[in-house]
């Protein structure tokens, strides 16, 4: 027994922290010789001193405060948790940042308060390193995010101009040219597909992404994607089949067709003759959505790494497409909206990428409505509307006022908003403004649309271009209706087609008006 009280008063005199013992009234008494390796007093120096021997004079009145505030309500506790100044002072008058546990206990009526004490100066620098460290890391992604915001526009311009222009010159050259032009196009095509993925990982990576959940239904994002690549499947000589599904996703609606279009754009790329399928399989607990393809297949030994971000497969000789960024932004849109993909393949028999969204995103349809109807593109819709376009990139306004005369379209164009509300006085029904996003610092294309309907009384319609589309669409809190938004470089085909479709109803509510007066 005697041993270990002998044991008991070594580990409190020669305990790796400075242990001190307080009464109610604040005063020390009891110190042990660690105190002396950390504060320099030898432990008789402060028997009956008061506490605030050992605090800077500086957080003495706050100590007094802290200290009524304990006896009041006493237990164990931790101080450096509750105070971030927590400072100690040597017998030299230095200062060190200190970590604090207290525990009170009671001699008969007596109260007392123990507390060990131990420099925790190392631990403060770590955390201020952390601390700068985070707020650098802060000022980095904020610095990023300015620079897509920046680059989203900007590096599109003049591919927006390039594509334009050569949309042109395919409708008035000659027989011979044609093919070289189409190369030409196919070029820019790649170049901006390349643009895309580049610009979307960075952006998804900066965590500058937030989804916005909407009830999206699945056969309209299916629809779109028939409408995207049935063309080129078929300059492929390859069969699209997607089969149609009757079932609402609750996810962003953007989002999920970029999941979507990149799996379909990669099988097609990838698949030199067959098909690329994309089916829907509701199960127990999840919706199976598998977007397969007859193509070169991937070897076994690389599956593991067709995630990772500027990573392609050299599969038989095939040639590099892209830079290898596709499926890096399906993982990454996948985790965001809360689902999952794999990828299973085999070496010439083809790839099957399954995408899996949880029973919890997903609503039934009871009488799923005929999309594909209402989405059709007014087809054979005779081009007499007006378009009024607003752009202030000089280049891209050219090409595209070029571009659409050649189209048949009468256009009148303005470089800035303030312009443009000069020519609101022509502007009639059947008419549509076509407008860039970005126009300046103080206005919007999509604030000068509803500039010219506050003025007209009704909805006029209009096409909105953004090279940071996601972004822009994000932001609206609501539908608008009659507008038609269309990514930078825009898809000369989508250009037409959304013209074509917005001016159709008012173009038959002329000739209805006309058929009336005869």
């Amino acid at each position: 027994m005697d041993q270990l009280s002998d044991i008991a008063q070594h580990l409190l005199r020669f305990s790796p922290d400075a242990l001190i013992v307080v009464d109610a009234g604040g005063r020390i008494r009891f110190a042990n010789r660690t105190v002396t390796d950390l504060f320099g007093y030898a432990p008789e120096q402060l028997l009956d001193k008061p506490l605030e021997t050992l605090i800077p004079e500086r957080l003495r009145g706050k100590h007094v405060s802290h200290l009524t505030a304990y006896l009041n309500k006493p237990g164990n506790r931790e101080m450096g948790a509750r105070i971030a100044d927590l400072f100690a002072r040597r017998a030299d008058g230095s200062e060190f940042a200190a970590g604090i546990r207290l525990a009170p206990f009671k001699i008969g009526s007596n109260l007392f308060v123990a507390a060990a004490i131990r420099d925790n100066t190392e631990r403060q620098q770590i955390n201020e390193a952390l601390i700068a460290a985070r707020e650098e890391a802060d000022r980095a992604n904020r610095a990023k995010s300015r620079f897509l915001a920046t680059a989203s526009h900007d590096l599109r311009q003049p591919i927006q101009t390039i594509r334009l222009l050569n949309a042109a010159m395919l409708k008035i050259s000659r027989p011979d040219l044609r093919e070289l032009l189409q190369q030409q196009e196919r070029a820019i095509e790649g170049m901006t597909r390349m643009l895309n993925a580049l610009l979307d990982i960075s952006r998804l990576e900066s965590g500058a992404i937030e989804p916005q959940v909407v009830d999206v239904p699945l056969a309209d994002t299916l629809h779109q994607l028939t409408t995207e690549f049935e063309s080129v499947a078929q300059a492929r000589g390859i069969r699209l089949r997607i089969e149609p599904a009757a079932l609402v996703v609750s996810t962003d609606r953007n989002l999920f067709y970029q999941l979507l279009q990149n799996l379909v754009g990669n099988a097609l790329k990838y698949t030199d003759q067959g098909e690329v399928k994309v089916s829907c399989v509701p199960g127990s607990s999840a919706l199976t959505i598998t977007v397969s393809d007859t193509g070169i297949g991937i070897p076994a030994d690389k599956l593991d790494r067709i995630f990772d971000e500027y990573y392609q497969v050299d599969t038989q000789g095939a040639k590099r497409m892209g830079v290898g960024l596709g499926l890096a932004i399906v993982k990454e849109v996948a985790r965001l909206l809360g689902f999952s993909v794999s990828i299973n393949s085999r070496v010439g028999e083809g790839t099957q990428a399954v995408v899996s969204i949880p029973n919890q995103y997903l609503t039934l349809v009871q009488a799923a409505e005929d999309s594909t109807a209402s989405a059709e593109p007014a087809g054979g819709a005779t081009r007499r509307s007006r378009v009024l376009l607003v752009e202030d990139n000089d280049g891209v306004r050219l090409a595209t006022e070029l571009f659409l005369r050649f189209e048949g379209f009468h256009v009148e164009s303005a470089p800035s908003a303030a312009e443009a509300e000069t020519l609101f006085a022509k502007f009639q029904r059947g008419d549509v403004i076509v407008a860039d996003y970005h126009l300046d610092g103080r206005n919007t294309g999509l604030e000068l649309l509803t500039r010219l309907r506050q003025r007209l009384g009704y909805d006029a319609p209009g096409v909105v271009l953004s090279g940071d589309l996601p972004s822009v669409l994000r932001s609206l809190r609501t539908p608008v209706p009659n507008c038609r938004f269309l990514s930078k470089p825009v898809d000369t085909s989508a250009l037409l087609d959304a013209i074509d479709e917005l001016s159709a109803p008012a173009q038959s509510d002329a000739q209805r008006s006309g058929l009336a007066r005869s």
